[in-house]
């Protein structure tokens, strides 16, 4: 067909038609001799669940369960209660889960009133991508770092259908085992990982020394999940700490370090390394599993847009938290939101704003629902992907 196309081509461009009806005439013949299957439109997944890694960006009650619910005013906006999640409202995951007509997930900690058959949520705030040599109680990091999410998912796995073949409740309950071949498996980690080093005061070059590391382990996760069946994988880079105000609050900041909008530049430049690294990781992945389809979503780039054109949007005020207890960002690191506390001998407590709908931070580490549903709204469609798919047809290689 391409060389019937050339020799019409040819003749016509010895012809008399001026340059114009040559171009259009070109353009017409270039498409009819497209293959019709190249044209087709790749099918929609048809995901039956989501297994979710990562941290509280994605928690939907993991920590919760361990270390007693996130208090109100968390959940006011959409769940009219705490829901196991640190914001207002829903999270990303959330609204994935509703796009594909799946129900919330499940987290896999919590033992009270789950259903996993459509999924589980192995996330918890604070986790980080290599485990910490902290407590929680200490840094506020949680002991439930990836590899022991791979391990509560390995075990669910098993188990699972152990009890799921017993019918009966389990039956209800619990995923079928074809399900694990066909679920969409999400991670969103990272950004805890840069915090940490920061927090024991490493500069930003030590902490991009252990970031190739950092991508080693985060490797090796997702193999074992796909030595476990996992096929479509939809990764999040991580988005710009350098913007949130308990990084703010609690970094050193010299004038010179904040950028046009009042972000940490150089924080901002370690997180965009770390995305970097993780896309080399993605594209490597792809080599080595060659059944996978993996998808890269830029979740940095629609985050800062966000916090820089926010007024645009209708937000305001970027940088300062909706729910806190007072401060140049409304942070407080000993009293935050939903909690109360004595501060150089005065009573203070972490309190909601009165519209969390035109804010984009909700509690000094987290996004409100309302941003959650605007950074949603532009990664769905896969305008921020690569390969650039939505995301009901991320089991597609392309």
């Amino acid at each position: 067909m391409m060389g019937v196309l050339s020799q019409t081509l040819k003749v016509l461009s010895h012809s008399h038609m001026d340059s114009a009806t040559l171009f259009f005439l070109t353009l017409i013949i270039s498409a009819t001799s497209v293959p019709s299957s190249a044209l087709a439109t790749p099918a929609s997944c048809d995901f039956p669940a989501i297994f979710n890694f990562g941290d509280s960006n994605s928690d939907t009650g993991g920590l919760s369960a361990v270390y007693g619910q996130a208090p109100p005013p968390n959940g006011e906006t959409f769940f009219h209660k705490p829901a196991g999640r640190y914001c207002d409202g829903r999270l990303v995951v959330d609204l994935m889960a509703e796009r594909l007509g799946l129900p919330y997930l499940s987290a896999y900690l919590d033992a009270v009133g789950s259903n996993f058959t459509h999924g589980a949520n192995f996330a918890t705030a604070g986790s980080t991508i290599r485990p910490q040599n902290t407590t929680w109680q200490q840094t506020g990091y949680s002991p439930i770092s990836l590899d022991v999410q791979f391990h509560e998912f390995n075990d669910f796995h098993r188990r699972s259908q152990t009890y799921r073949n017993q019918g009966g409740v389990f039956e209800k309950l619990l995923p079928r085992e074809e399900f694990f071949s066909r679920a969409l498996y999400t991670f969103d980690i990272g950004q805890n990982d840069l915090t940490a080093g920061y927090f024991l005061n490493m500069t930003g070059d030590q902490v991009k020394g252990y970031i190739p590391d950092l991508m080693n382990q985060f490797q090796t996760i997702i193999e074992y999940v796909y030595n476990q069946g996992g096929r479509s994988f939809w990764i999040h880079n991580t988005g710009p700490l350098g913007c949130l105000p308990y990084v703010l609050d609690r970094l050193p900041i010299t004038a010179g370090q904040v950028d046009h909008i009042g972000c940490v530049g150089p924080a901002n430049d370690v997180a965009k390394y770390f995305n970097t690294k993780l896309n080399e990781t993605v594209v490597e992945l792809r080599k080595q599993l060659p059944l996978a389809s993996i998808t890269y979503v830029d979740v940095y780039s629609v985050k800062y847009a966000l916090l820089s054109k926010a007024k645009k949007y209708g937000y305001v005020e970027p940088l300062v938290a909706c729910c806190g207890s007072g401060g140049r960002y409304n942070y407080n690191m000993k009293v935050g939101c939903g909690w109360k506390g004595t501060v150089d001998g005065r009573e203070i407590e972490g309190k909601s704003c009165e519209d969390p709908t035109v804010k984009i931070n909700w509690d000094g580490y987290h996004y409100t629902e309302a941003a959650n549903k605007w950074v949603f709204d532009q990664i769905v469609g896969g305008a921020f992907s690569d390969p650039p798919l939505p995301l009901a047809m991320a089991c597609h290689r392309q």
